[in-house]
């Protein structure tokens, strides 16, 4: 060994040797290593990227809890690729065992990462700034100036022109060097509001995912199509769909009733490569609450109306015509407007219509509403405007079981004309019956007749209630507050120290030292300096 070398340094062991073991972890330490993995701020924001990956199959699929229809349509249309993603829980994506496995880590990765930053940040804000360095020509921006006031004095004024700055400020007392001469000195730092910005973003990122998983859990989100002159109330039956959260109550709908005055759809008639696309929306409602008090809103689109505790969006329109149906001996056996689903930017719609009971037999009838009647080069009718300027009503009749007696739930908007007969329609000897407002025409084989009465518009409403929409938009603004904080506040120490010399001159040396990345640190320190200078009348030495 060489004579240079400590008594106990121990060289690297030659390959093969095992005179020197390293120690083993045990089930504590490696507990403590995958705890400190998990917990650190570059796990959290892997985990934050993969629970936005695990959510793109929610999006991808149709889910239980908001489409059941489209999980049983998607079962038949994909019988082999089915029990694969059912056995791997997409259809329950947002409920599933993996989504919520990273949901969970990512909630513990946060607190387990802020709660120690926070104890360490409070006890940083309690210390005292640190002891000014012995070498200050080895820091950022070191300058050095003669004085002709003496050292305290110089210590003290810098003390308070940095507690104006904002610096945190402590008095280091004087020392005596061999040569007899002394130091007074002044350490200073900011840039706590930097660390405190950094954990308010995460602990709001927290709150939001709180907030929202609350929001979810006890709110919901409906959907109701109101013709005019209909109503709606905020009733359970009275949803056409109803998406609850885990923990949703009956109570938790507040009562109040909306009726739909008059919907009016504006649309583009200059511009002739954008002829007839709707440039507004405005559903007219009255609401009314249990106290009777009664309030005209006028509800249009990224417009809702709050009511209740809800938000009620306007999502979509279109026509309903309103048809009466009489039996051969002129006995009204159904009267409705039916809203018909637009199919293009014309509002050319299509709708169904059920009758049964009141006639001989059952009646179905497929219909396609036109608001302004138009032929197609091949003959087909479309719709030429989405305005009523020449509204045409088409129907295919069909008679024979509806199955609505099944126990089936079957969609209002189609009709399974599966073993049912066509009397009129393209596959029947009888053409499609059609239609104008105040027409009447005869069902075939004697069934009856049907009226054309007039022809309303109707509204589609979502209703939503989020109790936690105000905690999310407050942990967002924190987020933001947080983020610009964390990223714009410099972490800094300053110190100024004063040397008396032999000669009973003084000297005045800054310097500083940066917590993270500063550009601007050196300037800052010989603004401090310069404007020090100039307070003490100081000659900046050469």
């Amino acid at each position: 060994m060489s004579s240079s070398r400590p008594s106990d340094h121990i060289d690297s062991p030659e390959p093969g040797d095992s005179a020197i073991a390293q120690p083993k972890l045990g089930v504590v330490g490696y507990l403590r290593f995958f705890w400190r993995q998990l917990t650190s701020m570059r796990t959290a924001l892997f985990l934050l990227l993969l629970l936005a990956f695990a959510a793109i199959p929610g999006s991808l699929v149709a889910q239980r809890s908001s489409d059941p229809n489209g999980v049983i349509q998607y079962k038949v249309d994909h019988p082999d690729l089915y029990p694969i993603l059912d056995s791997l829980q997409v259809f329950n994506t947002y409920t599933s065992v993996w989504f919520s496995s990273i949901y969970l880590l990512l909630f513990v990765s946060l607190i387990g990462c802020i709660i120690p930053r926070s104890i360490h940040h409070y006890r940083a804000l309690r210390s005292r700034p640190p002891k000014t360095p012995a070498r200050l020509n080895r820091l950022a921006g070191h300058t050095s100036v003669a004085s002709e006031t003496d050292a305290a004095s110089a210590i003290d004024s810098a003390r308070a022109q940095l507690k104006k700055l904002g610096y945190r400020t402590e008095l280091y007392p004087s020392t005596s060097t061999g040569s007899g001469t002394g130091t007074h000195s002044v350490s200073a730092e900011r840039g706590y509001l930097r660390e405190t910005g950094n954990l308010v973003f995460h602990t709001a990122l927290v709150g939001i995912l709180v907030s929202v998983a609350i929001g979810g859990s006890f709110g919901y989100s409906g959907q109701r199509v109101v013709v005019e002159g209909q109503k709606f109330v905020n009733v359970l039956g009275d949803y056409d769909s109803f998406n609850p959260g885990r923990f949703f109550e009956s109570d938790f709908l507040e009562p109040y009733r909306i009726s739909l005055d008059k919907f009016e759809a504006t649309y583009e008639l200059e511009n002739t490569q954008a002829i007839g696309q709707a440039t507004d929306y405005s559903a007219y409602v009255t609401t009314t609450t249990p106290d009777g008090d009664e309030q005209d809103a006028n509800i249009k689109v990224n417009e809702p109306l709050a009511i209740g505790g809800t938000d009620v969006f306007l999502l979509g329109n279109g026509y309903a015509p309103t048809l009466v149906i009489r039996d051969p001996e002129g006995t009204v056996v159904w009267e409705d407007s039916t809203p018909f689903l637009p199919q293009d930017a014309h509002l050319t719609s299509l709708g169904v219509i059920k009758v049964p009971d009141g006639l001989a037999e059952q009646v179905g009838l497929v219909g396609f509403f036109y608001p302004t009647a138009a032929k197609l080069p091949s003959g087909a009718l479309t719709s030429g405007f989405p305005e009523l300027l020449d509204p045409l009503l088409t129907l295919r009749a069909f008679t024979g079981d509806l199955g609505l007696d099944a126990g089936v739930p079957r969609s209002v908007y189609q009709l399974a004309t599966d073993g049912m007969t066509e009397i009129a329609g393209s596959n029947a000897d009888v053409p499609a019956l059609e239609l104008r407002p105040g027409e009447t025409v005869d069902l075939p084989n004697g069934l009856g007749t049907i009226e054309l009465t007039e022809v309303k518009r109707f509204a589609s409403f979502d209703i939503h209630r989020d109790p936690s929409q105000v905690w999310v938009l407050t942990f967002a603004i924190l987020i933001l507050a947080g983020l610009f904080t964390g990223l714009f506040i410099p972490r800094r120490r300053v110190w100024v120290k004063a040397t008396e010399n032999a000669d009973g001159s003084v000297t005045v040396e800054y310097a500083g030292l940066a917590r993270g990345e500063d550009p601007r640190l050196e300037a800052a320190v010989a603004d401090i300096a310069a404007s020090h200078s100039k307070q003490l009348r100081l000659k900046v030495e050469p």
